[in-house]
């Protein structure tokens, strides 16, 4: 590509100021080559006598037309119908607004496009409006990309333009989250970011890959100011045999044993016929906090939401917010003159956090005709409660309610788990029930649900905060056929997940779901993608369950972390 039409590169003296360069000649020939032609170009008269004539033509030939027309509305003539002076009169409007547009837009078109490149390259503005975007605000906005033409010389810009700009970026006179827009290319941003923190913090970043990743995916979504990317492996247990299909789940973790005590599980599970579960619910929860000048007008809008009469009015304001958003109940709790509205609602195949608040927004809007002294203090109050254990999950549940349970014959406890199964109910009872309640637990009545649904959840692509309360689970286990077979079941009331949104779009967490048969969205039947992936976390719980459970009571467990959980490297040196 021709280099004269790269943007010029920034000078700068030895104390770091910019010099500017000398602009060349308007007269110059490469210039008089390059230079776009504009409608006077060729023009034979003088410009001011062709303008007239045109502005003439255009205004006389448009005054001709309207009041003909007129004048065919007035006999009820048809306005298609034209003479032979009406079609020339309407080439010469025509023909006259071409040439004004041409002279009057070539110039303004030009020097815009010129304003625009000359801005997206300015890196060295240090004013502090250079803090905030064309949107008037701070990040995260729609970025704003540079101009395609500047877009085709970036792969080819010399390390000395990325040397400026990193400099500028460790002077503070250019924001580091500003530089996916300036730049217009994602990786060079990344690595400009990245070596400009190694010389702010004087820290090397050596062992965090930075190649090999898309970063124009994650853009305005999954993650901001990126600098490379964590690897964390992915195993595979299984196949877990759920509901007559079989599965093969994939679990990202760091921790030895985790995936070969779950598949350990699934194998038993698979000899013993088979896991079956059950969705209890399936409903997104968001619940604002509102505040009135005395307790009893906030009882009266508790009374209000929970009137069923309302319900109907309430739903349809809700389900606007979304064609999958449905509005399933509503909720209050009063502390004095506060209300807090647990909104619950169905959102397809989303996880729904977003889609819930645009709902309660609508609805807060709408109380407001009718309660015009309500003071919103915000849209969510806790009582929903997202990324944090709470009993109102773990007692209403929240996201999808999965029962999942598999009866392990004798022979299988003894041969695959290595126990049997008087140990295994006697542990149960005693660790994962009797010991939780010493403890206090809230929800964490299993052995460890979290590690399993931690490694699911960052495999295909979900919140990794919401594991909190997504590993609320109790863990039961029963001797039945007169002691000869073993019930085992969990229960988790909140197992929040989705198929489409956040990372799920993401390569790697995209392939994951597919791997299990729940990539985007559901087309025969909205959130049956993402209700299978809430069972599919339950039955890959209930292995893990059973097999560490086994591990303790066999006395196998300090023995296989010893073994398989130890490494003998000296990671000390590997970065430094």
């Amino acid at each position: 590509m021709d280099s004269r039409r790269r943007p010029p590169k920034p000078l700068r003296s030895a104390s770091g100021e910019v010099l500017h360069r000398k602009q060349p000649s308007p007269v110059a020939d490469d210039d008089q080559i390059h230079r776009s032609p504009k409608a006077s170009d060729a023009l034979p008269l003088p410009l001011y006598l062709t303008n007239a004539v045109f502005f003439t033509l255009f205004f006389s030939v448009a005054y001709y037309l309207l009041h003909r027309w007129r004048d065919k509305i007035r006999n009820s003539t048809p306005l298609h119908v034209v003479t032979l002076s009406e079609i020339a009169a309407i080439v010469s409007l025509i023909a006259s607004f071409i040439y004004l547009l041409g002279f009057f837009g070539i110039d303004f078109v030009q020097s815009f496009i010129a304003r625009a490149s000359h801005d997206a390259w300015d890196l060295d503005d240090a004013t502090p409006n250079f803090l905030i975007d064309d949107n008037g605000c701070q990040p995260p906005c729609p970025i704003v990309r540079t101009p395609n033409l500047d877009r085709q010389v970036l792969p080819t810009l010399s390390s000395e333009e990325d040397e400026d700009i990193i400099k500028s970026v460790v002077e503070g006179k250019v924001p580091s989250y500003s530089l996916e827009s300036k730049i217009g290319d994602c990786k060079r941003a990344a690595a400009i970011r990245r070596e400009a923190l190694q010389r702010t913090a004087g820290r090397s970043l050596q062992g965090l890959p930075l190649e090999g990743f898309d970063y124009e995916s994650i853009l305005g979504q999954c993650c901001e100011m990126p600098v490379g990317y964590v690897q964390i492996p992915v195993g595979i247990a299984g196949p877990l045999l759920l509901d007559g299909f079989e599965y093969s789940v994939p679990m990202a973790t760091t921790e030895g044993c985790l995936i070969a005590s779950t598949n350990r599980g699934c194998k038993a599970i698979h000899l013993s016929g088979g896991a079956t579960s059950v969705l209890l619910r399936d409903g997104m929860t968001r619940a604002p906090v509102v505040r009135f000048n005395s307790a009893k007008r906030a009882s009266e809008l508790k009374f209000f939401l929970e009137d069923p009469e309302n319900f109907e009015t309430l739903s349809i304001v809700f389900n606007r917010s979304s064609r999958f958003a449905r509005l399933q109940g509503i909720q209050c709790a009063i502390a004095g003159k506060n209300v807090y509205i647990r909104f619950t609602c169905s959102t397809g195949d989303a996880m729904g956090m977003n889609m819930v608040s645009k709902g309660v927004q609508n609805v807060l809007d709408f109380l407001q005709n009718d309660f015009d002294d309500m003071d919103v203090i915000g849209i969510s109050g806790n009582f929903c409660s997202d990324k944090k254990p709470a009993a109102v999950n773990w007692i209403e549940g929240r996201g999808k309610s999965v029962v999942c349970e598999a009866v392990i014959n004798e022979e299988v406890v003894k041969k695959v788990l290595k126990t049997n199964i008087h140990a295994l109910v006697e542990l149960n009872m005693l660790k994962n029930l009797a010991g939780s309640a010493i403890a206090g637990a809230l929800g964490g009545y299993n052995a460890h649900a979290s590690n399993i649904v931690s490694a699911v959840f960052i495999a295909t692509g979900q919140d990794p905060a919401q594991n909190i309360e997504s590993s609320h689970c109790i863990t039961m286990m029963e001797a039945i056929n007169n002691g000869k077979d073993l019930h085992v079941s969990v229960t988790m009331p909140s197992i929040e997940v989705g198929t489409v949104g956040g990372g799920t779009q993401l390569a790697s967490q995209s392939a994951c779901l597919n791997l299990l048969g729940v990539k985007g969205a559901s087309k025969e039947s909205p959130g049956a993608n993402s209700r299978l992936l809430a069972t599919i976390v339950a039955g890959s719980v209930l292995a893990g369950e059973l097999s560490l459970m086994s591990a303790i009571a066999a006395g196998q467990l300090v023995k296989s972390h010893m073994k398989y959980n130890r490494s003998s490297k000296d990671m000390s040196k590997v970065a430094c």
